[in-house]
């Protein structure tokens, strides 16, 4: 592959065949959008949504040693984590900065996976081989894993009809993950997802996915699925306040200030960038992430100017026009004196500031669409 070559998951044929718009995201040539942005969203929300995201990475670890190893490398507590069950992470550096937001799986025993970004997956690869010791395993399969999402009100219905005897479903536990089969192909099967709904997380082999694709949107053509772009992927997590990557946070930004401070046990010593966090905790937090809507006229995007009192306070982070709510709502870094709900805000859109409110998130709770 030659240097800037988009890669392209299984699923690629069939995204093309379905009329998706392509678009380059993370390396990769993901779908943007099938039928559009507002009508994906809206199937999410009322009925089931199906998203491609066999471009995040998938890292598994196992050994005696794995549970230390991933204890150095990340936030949370994992000597606290069960088999088959699964927690949301922050992978930081010494200073505290984000190298990545992760979640972890203890699959069973010693055997552990971590998903990451798809944008992170060399840095952050070659980040965590660095911190490994004796007496782990560790391997980058991303590759060879295929991931659906299946999203939405109607999705253990769907999905429970394409599984032997439901799939027993009712026994995942939302930030739960078991093993189950489908046409003789092994499915690890989770329950977290990014969207504010219900739903689940399918890894399969790269190989299978096409065809468990086809079978699920086939199987819920009647309860209202449709496959989903990278576009409503991104309106349904900001209503949310769900941060990504690159965007919300990142190295220049700690979880704390980020609102990240629950994934963040000071009791689990040692993990790589412990220290600073505390200082940070005991001096206290100059700014905040925050969620706020537009008062006056206009779509907050990223990038956009913060001002805090007419000077400069920050930068939005993310920005849309909430389909579910029907209000432009933005996320961004102020200064703590404006953080709180109620706070006043403007927002330079087109040169000119707009007024904004600082609001309680997230600004979507599930049954409103």
């Amino acid at each position: 592959m030659t240097e800037g070559a988009l890669r392209r998951t299984s699923l690629y044929a069939a995204h093309v065949a379905a009329g998706a718009k392509m678009v380059p995201f993370a390396g990769f040539e993901m779908p943007v959008q099938y039928t559009g942005v507002i009508e994906e969203h809206h199937a999410v929300r009322g009925a089931a949504g199906l998203f491609d995201v066999s471009h995040m990475g998938e890292f598994e670890a196992g050994g005696p040693g794995a549970a230390a190893f991933l204890q150095r490398l990340v936030t949370n507590g994992v000597s606290g984590l069960e088999a088959g069950r699964v927690m949301y992470c922050a992978m930081c550096r010494e200073d505290g900065g984000i190298v990545d937001d992760l979640t972890v799986y203890r699959l069973e025993g010693e055997r552990y996976m971590a998903v990451v970004n798809a944008a992170n997956i060399e840095k952050d690869w070659a980040w965590m081989l660095s911190q490994k010791g004796p007496g782990v395993e560790f391997r980058d399969v991303s590759g060879e894993t295929g991931l659906l999402a299946l999203q939405g009100p109607r999705a253990e219905a769907i999905l429970a009809r394409l599984l032997p005897g439901g799939g027993d479903l009712g026994a995942i536990p939302y930030y739960g993950a078991g093993e189950r089969t489908w046409r003789g192909c092994r499915l690890l099967v989770s329950r977290t997802g990014y969207t504010g709904e219900d739903g689940f997380e399918l890894y399969s082999r790269a190989g299978d996915a096409p065809a468990l694709w086809e079978a699920l949107l086939a199987g819920g053509a009647g309860e209202g699925l449709k496959p989903c772009g990278l576009g409503a992927r991104d309106t349904l997590r900001t209503e949310m306040k769900y941060a990504l990557y690159g965007n919300d946070i990142g190295e220049a930004t700690n979880p704390l200030e980020a609102g990240l401070g629950w994934v963040v046990k000071f009791q689990a010593e040692g993990f790589i960038g412990r220290e600073a966090l505390l200082r940070i905790k005991e001096k206290g937090l100059s700014r905040k992430l925050v969620g706020f809507e537009m008062v006056d006229r206009g779509i907050p995007r990223h990038g956009a100017p913060i001002l805090a009192g007419g000077r400069p306070a920050g930068a939005v982070t993310s920005g849309t026009m909430s389909p579910t709510l029907g209000k432009a709502i933005g996320i961004g870094y102020v200064p703590l004196t404006h953080a709180g709900e109620g706070c006043e805000i403007d927002v330079e859109i087109r040169g000119k500031a707009r007024a904004a409110r600082v609001v309680k998130t997230p600004f979507y709770r599930r049954g409103q669409a």
